[in-house]
């Protein structure tokens, strides 16, 4: 097949098929009578505060005024405020540690595991599995709600040794590399882990979605929700939809009816529009003049007003979760990048909640 009759054949199909979920859900407006409005808490994911043991990191927290955690348990984005093996396999060691955060009027909300369980290296897989296994086991143990990941990705075949990121189906072999992916890693692995995660009491798996990952927009994560069961849900991690030039508020609307937003992290994309004009969005990049975007602070990329929408949507669609800051601005320090999205999302979360709506929302 070349690429006309392939665009042509792509494009018939996808005025006949729909998508995962009904067109009008994509805009349909959210019933704000449906869910009272209740504030969220908002917190923070504790890497940037890595050098601080967790005494200290608490003390830093609550002179802060932050209100929850997401405490990196494994992966590239573990912490040392989690041992997580100890924990594990001491339930006395690991609840007195989850006490520290109650008593401190903090509590862990959620725990993260950053990796990549589909790699082609079959030892780096099975070493992320069993590190996201182990994470799962933590959060059962210690009545923790929500566990933090990516999807993965696999190589192209059974052959390649590294991860083959597949969007796109022609040529045609990419699209044969893309059916293989799902059929014989993606699906497979998650219905596994699934299946682990409810035996050990844990019903909210959040992918965020990342372009480099086979779930990486909402479309793909319904559509592995949808073969792996309700346990998979999204982390709304806004900074890589707005790269993909997402509108926010409707990603929300979207995923919200469906009741699959298990986690919210807070982190902005600052665009730089005459390099878009140039090379597109698909040119990322942190500290390169050239970039078209990268991740900023909350209220670095989109001004207050837009993080006052994000906000009220979560409320609007029943959002049960914590906002969590996560700091990957290359220009602000941690500790300040996370003091000034704290500020910006605290600011907009009153207003919401004194019900002062932005101009011209009517509402």
């Amino acid at each position: 097949m070349n690429r006309r009759q392939f665009l042509g054949t792509t494009a018939a199909a996808l005025v006949s098929a729909p998508l995962s979920g009904s067109a009008s859900a994509q805009s349909a407006p959210v019933d704000k009578q449906a869910a009272p409005r209740k504030s969220l808490p908002i917190g923070v994911f504790d890497p940037p505060f890595n050098k601080l043991s967790t005494d200290e990191m608490l003390d830093k927290f609550a002179s802060l005024g932050i209100e929850a955690v997401e405490v990196g348990a494994a992966g590239p984005n573990g912490s040392p405020h989690c041992p997580r093996p100890e924990l594990v396999a001491d339930p006395a060691k690991a609840r007195a540690w989850k006490k520290k955060f109650d008593d401190r009027g903090i509590p862990i909300m959620t725990l993260s595991c950053h990796n990549n369980a589909l790699y082609p290296d079959p030892a780096k897989a099975r070493q992320a599995a069993e590190d996201f296994r182990q994470t799962l086991q933590l959060a059962g143990m210690l009545e923790i709600p929500t566990v933090v990941g990516f999807s993965g990705c696999p190589g192209g075949s059974p052959t390649e040794t590294v991860p083959n990121w597949v969007i796109y189906r022609w040529p045609d072999e990419h699209g044969a590399a893309l059916d293989w992916q799902w059929k014989e890693r993606v699906i497979p692995y998650w219905q596994e882990t699934v299946k682990f995660a409810r035996q050990h009491g844990v019903h909210r798996i959040a992918l965020e979605m990342h372009p480099n990952f086979v779930v990486y927009n909402p479309r793909t994560l319904l559509r592995l929700r949808e073969a792996a069961g309700e346990e998979i849900g999204a982390n709304c991690d806004l900074s890589h939809l707005f790269w993909q030039q997402c509108n926010a508020v409707e990603v929300i609307r979207f995923l919200g009816k469906q009741g699959a937003i298990y986690h919210a992290h807070m982190k902005d994309t600052a665009f730089f529009q005459q390099n878009v004009e140039r090379f597109g969005v698909l040119n990322f990049g942190e500290k390169d003049p050239e970039a078209s975007e990268f991740f900023r602070a909350v209220g670095y990329g989109h001004g207050a007003s837009m993080w006052k929408d994000i906000i009220a949507a979560y409320m609007e669609v029943g959002y049960n979760g914590m906002l969590s800051i996560e700091n990957e601005d290359p220009i602000l320090s941690g500790e300040v990048g996370v003091q000034r999205s704290l500020a910006v999302l605290k600011n907009v979360r009153e207003e919401i909640m004194t019900n002062q709506p932005n101009p011209g929302s009517g509402s």
